[in-house]
C-alpha cells in the first residue's frame, strides 16, 4: 500500500481494511482513497474513506497550497522539479507558466526568485479558483498574473524569458504557443512522457521541429519518474535563440 501526506489528510492508492487507524496519527483529519483520474482536465475521483474532509491547506518548499482534493488533483511525482525551477530564474525575468494548476510551480518561483512577472494560465476553473486563492495565501499578488483560459490562446500574447510547460501526455501540441511567447533568448522548461528507447531524442526533435527556422541549444533533461511500464516523465531545459 503506498500512502501520502498532503495537508492534514491521507491519501491512499488503493482500499485498506481499516482506514480509520489513519486518523490516529497526529494532525489527520481525513483519508481519501484516489480511483482514478478523469478527462481533459484531469478532475479526480476519489472516495472519502474516514473523516469528512476533502480541503486542506499543504506545505511544501515553504510555500502554502490550499487545495480541495476532490476537486483538484495533486501533483505528487515532481516535487524536486517545483525546487529545482526556482533557483533558475533570474532576477526580473518575465515568466510564463503555461499548466499552472493551483500554482505547483508559479507560486515557488514567485516566493523565492526574483521575477518581474509570472504569467500563470490555468484553463480549468476549480484549479483557477485555487490558483487566485494561494497567491493571496503567499502574499504574491504584485508578481503573478492569473489568466483563464487556454495557454494557446493566452501565450501567444504574452513576452517571456522563461516558458514553463508542466504537463504530459500532449505538451507537444502546445510548442507552437510556446515559442510564439519565448523571448530571444528565452528558455522553455519542457514535460514530456516518452518510450524508453528515445528518452531524449523525440522531445529535441518535436522542439527543434516547431521552432524552426529558430535555433535551440539543450541546456539541461533529465528524467523526473517512471509514468507507466516503458515510459518516462522527462523535463527538458531548452535555450531559444
Amino acid at each position: 500500500m503506498k500512502w501520502v501526506r498532503i495537508g492534514d489528510i491521507i491519501v491512499l492508492n488503493r482500499d485498506v481494511e481499516d482506514p480509520e487507524e489513519f486518523l490516529e496519527m497526529p494532525g489527520v483529519r481525513g483519508v481519501l482513497l484516489v480511483e482514478g483520474i478523469s478527462g481533459p482536465l484531469r478532475k479526480p475521483r476519489v472516495r472519502v474513506l474516514a473523516g469528512e474532509c476533502t480541503e486542506t491547506i499543504h506545505r511544501e518548499n515553504g510555500c502554502l497550497f490550499r487545495i480541495d482534493l476532490s476537486r483538484v488533483m495533486w501533483s505528487r511525482g515532481n516535487i524536486n522539479e517545483r525546487a529545482r525551477i526556482p533557483g533558475l530564474v533570474e532576477d526580473g525575468e518575465t515568466v510564463v507558466d503555461m499548466f499552472a494548476g493551483i500554482g505547483y510551480f508559479s507560486i515557488p518561483v514567485a516566493v523565492h526568485s526574483n521575477p518581474g512577472r509570472v504569467h500563470s494560465i490555468e484553463i480549468n476553473p476549480d484549479s483557477f479558483e485555487f490558483l487566485k486563492s494561494n497567491i493571496e495565501l503567499n502574499r504574491v499578488e504584485g508578481v503573478v498574473e492569473p489568466h483563464l483560459g487556454d495557454c494557446r490562446s493566452i501565450a501567444p500574447e504574452l513576452d517571456a524569458d522563461r516558458v514553463i510547460m508542466g504537463y504530459v501526455g500532449t505538451t507537444h501540441h502546445f510548442l507552437e504557443a510556446a515559442l510564439e511567447c519565448v523571448n530571444e533568448g528565452g528558455v522553455l522548461h519542457y514535460h514530456e512522457t516518452v518510450p524508453g528507447s528515445i528518452m531524449f531524442s523525440r522531445p529535441i526533435k518535436r522542439i527543434e521541429r516547431a521552432a524552426h527556422p529558430r535555433r535551440v541549444s539543450v541546456l539541461d533533461r533529465h528524467v523526473i519518474k517512471k509514468y507507466s511500464p516503458g515510459v518516462w516523465h522527462v523535463v527538458l531545459d531548452v535555450r531559444v535563440h
